[in-house]
């Protein structure tokens, strides 16, 4: 990869943040909980996915277009919610909005969003919306709804696999806290990125806007701390029903991987469900979302939308999701790695890489259209067999020669 260029790919996108980035800020991004055996499994379960290749088809005119909750998407891709994006880049929150709105898809803003409602609802003119955490204390909640409601945030997306923060090891060794605490090794690291340091010192420490001025937080320890402090472990089916009642607009329940929670859901005439496993940052062991999602297919495909993410960094793998029966794919670290690079506009070249990708599989499977992308065109690689586990197979003839032997 040319430097003069940029990065040409996600993965290139994650050397940038991991060189722009003081270490601990860098691993609160890429970090998983306990061994980060689900961070792995994540990506290791979609590389394990082939596509079968279906020329001759015309796909002279091709199209990644969908329609979601009957708006278009350009794509179906959609930047999830992710806490503190300000450490990644000032007003990282903004700057994400203001490149899913360029790139015709939805931003999802977090309740651990590191600016105001208002500032990323004025952000652009994209779709927006809110993930919604149900928090100890519901007034909380309902206010947060309430305000998304009258700022225009057109979906809520309520995360549920959180009962209890995940145990996320390099955040405990790092010592990452609100507001950030530097010993002399993260000086050492603060010092080794100037550029960082110069744009935090600019705009102020960043924080957990909105949760700081709801719970009035003055400091923390690790995010999960924070987490642990405010999120609420009763959370049952009845909280579910009862923001169903109060909210009109799609509503979305993000961090499901049981597909009987699924059909839940359905019953409850919620729109959409997200399978995912947190992007491996909860329960570390847990199966990966590209694994089960089938099951969720099968059990509810016909009656919500299906949204998906941990560990999609590329349009093909998106293509994966997508001939798997999901209706989207959320990103998550993707765009983090890219916002750290360089803010709005590494966020919207992530986005077009993505995008072409997507379009590069699209047309070598014979899939002019999102809806072309059926099962058919997929295969599940064997397990690989040990060299001790091959039956010999013993020769009934002289060993012959071959003419390429030296």
């Amino acid at each position: 990869m040319s430097n003069q260029h940029g990065p040409a790919s996600i993965a290139d996108f994650r050397i940038a943040a991991q060189r722009a980035l003081p270490k601990m800020v860098f691993d609160f991004f890429d970090g998983g909980a306990g061994s980060e055996l689900t961070l792995l499994e994540n990506r290791a379960a979609l590389d394990r996915i082939r596509l079968v290749g279906s020329a001759p088809v015309d796909v002279s005119f091709r199209s990644a277009a969908i329609t979601l909750f009957g708006k278009p998407l350009a794509m179906p891709v959609i930047i999830g919610p992710t806490g503190l994006a300000g450490a990644a880049w000032p007003a990282g929150d903004r700057a994400l909005a203001r490149a899913a709105g360029r790139a015709g898809i939805p931003f999802v803003m977090s309740s651990a969003a590191s600016t105001t409602m208002e500032a990323v609802a004025a952000a652009s003119d994209g779709r927006k919306w809110f993930q919604l955490y149900l928090f100890r204390n519901r007034d909380v909640s309902l206010r947060l709804l309430k305000h998304a409601e009258a700022l225009g945030f057109e979906a809520i997306e309520i995360t549920v696999d959180n009962a209890i923060p995940g145990r996320r090891l390099r955040d405990a060794r790092n010592g990452f806290s609100l507001p950030f605490h530097w010993t002399p090794r993260k000086l050492l690291s603060l010092l080794a990125h100037p550029s960082w340091a110069l744009r935090m010192a600019r705009a102020g420490t960043p924080r957990l806007e909105i949760m700081a001025a709801e719970f009035n937080l003055k400091s923390a320890g690790t995010i999960a701390e924070v987490m642990e402090q405010q999120l609420d472990p009763t959370v049952s089916w009845d909280d579910i029903a009862f923001i169903r009642d109060r909210w009109k607009g799609p509503l979305i329940l993000k961090g499901l991987l049981n597909p009987q929670q699924g059909i839940r859901a359905a019953e409850l005439g919620l729109d959409g469900i997200v399978v995912s496993n947190h992007g491996g940052r909860q329960l570390d062991g847990a199966i990966a979302s590209i694994d089960i999602l089938p099951e969720f297919v099968s059990a509810v495909g016909r009656k919500l939308a299906i949204l998906i993410d941990s560990g999609f960094r590329s349009g093909t793998d998106v293509a994966k999701a997508l001939t798997l029966g999901a209706t989207a794919v959320q990103l998550g670290r993707a765009t983090l790695y890219a916002l750290a690079s360089g803010g709005e506009e590494a966020v919207f070249r992530a986005l077009g890489i993505i995008a072409a990708e997507l379009d590069v599989a699209q047309a070598m499977m014979g899939a002019p259209t999102i809806a072309d992308l059926q099962p058919s065109r997929l295969r599940f690689s064997p397990l690989l067999t040990r060299p001790e586990q091959v039956p010999v197979r013993e020769s009934t003839s002289p060993r012959s020669q071959s003419p390429f032997a030296a």
